[in-house]
């Protein structure tokens, strides 16, 4: 690869949240907490998946893959985060930098194709039921959850590549991470081709799966409402809404973060932007699907049961 100007010849320099050693410090705790958080929150819904045989289903065998990548998300992201917290020297490596931004991004793409699927496993739960074992069974859970992370690290390396290719005037990134928005702002020549690579993979991994997934519930709620059972129509409405809820937030915040053009944007608010769906959405996630969800809180129970007469 070759090196031009000074940006790929030398480290790039993260310039955080905050250049205030003291709020660094509180941000520190405070971020620490969240990391903290979504390990313990993200491992305990995989654990007890795996468990209690009640959940070997295809449903939770893709919360558990969500888990599982929720914490490789913000594990790509945190421990450097954390790091510029406390050290004065706030360096990243080119090739630290170029690994960091790949594995953030592919990451991201492989949820969004992920959440997609979720979707449809809803619907062929709720629509086809009769099929749901056949056409959702084990073999063709692996096949999907497989192309599902091999389709979001491929696809990366289309908008990835061409962006650590670009002769950079300066290293100092605006940001607590290698962001591809704000390292293109780092450019020395017009973007303009990078920002089209950008939409026309926005437009494949957010808006067409948001409009995919808006048509499969359209359906869902056709089948719900001709279900006669209260009961019924509440425990379907239930195992939705968690998954309505995850795809509102992630979907909602990445959509406005990378399908605006790159003139638009403004390094504080993209920062307060990128915490909000890169560290506290992760966070967020096995809350909501335990908190909602009476199968995962019985099953949480139960193995807290048997830990404790265990130890008696």
């Amino acid at each position: 690869m070759k090196r031009e100007n000074q940006s790929l010849g030398t480290d790039f320099i993260l310039e955080g949240l905050s250049e205030d050693p003291n709020m660094n410090l509180i941000l520190f705790f405070v971020f620490l907490s969240i990391y903290m958080a979504t390990l313990i929150g993200n491992s305990i819904l995989i654990f007890v998946s795996k468990v209690d045989r009640r959940l070997h289903t295809p449903m939770y065998f893709l919360l558990s893959n969500l888990s599982f990548l929720d914490i490789c998300y913000t594990t790509s992201i945190s421990p450097k985060m954390l790091a510029i917290f406390l050290l004065t020297n706030k360096t990243i490596s080119f090739s630290g930098c170029a690994a960091q931004m790949y594995f953030h991004l592919s990451l991201g793409e492989t949820e969004c194709i992920l959440l997609a699927v979720m979707a449809y496993d809803r619907y062929v739960a709720i629509c086809k039921p009769l099929h749901y074992m056949t056409i959702m069974n084990r073999a063709a859970c692996i096949k999907i959850a497989a192309s599902t992370w091999i389709s979001g690290f491929l696809l990366s390396i289309v908008h990835v590549a061409p962006t650590l290719h670009l002769p950079l005037c300066g290293n100092k990134i605006d940001h607590f991470l290698c962001e591809l928005q704000a390292v293109l702002q780092l450019s020395c020549i017009d973007t303009f081709i990078n920002e089209v690579v950008i939409f026309v993979v926005g437009v494949l991994i957010l808006l067409i799966p948001v409009f995919l997934i808006g048509v499969i519930y359209l359906r869902i709620l056709v089948t719900i409402l001709r279900i006669k059972s209260t009961e019924g129509r509440s425990k379907a409405f239930s195992t939705c809404a968690s998954h309505l809820t995850v795809i509102t937030i992630f979907y909602g915040t990445a959509i406005f973060m990378y399908m605006r053009p790159n003139s638009s944007h403004s390094p504080n608010f993209d920062k307060m932007l990128s915490v909000f769906y890169l560290i506290v959405t992760p966070m967020l996630n096995p809350m909501i699907y335990s908190l909602r969800n009476k199968d995962v809180k019985g099953a949480l129970q139960k193995s807290i049961g048997k830990c404790v007469f265990k130890e008696m």
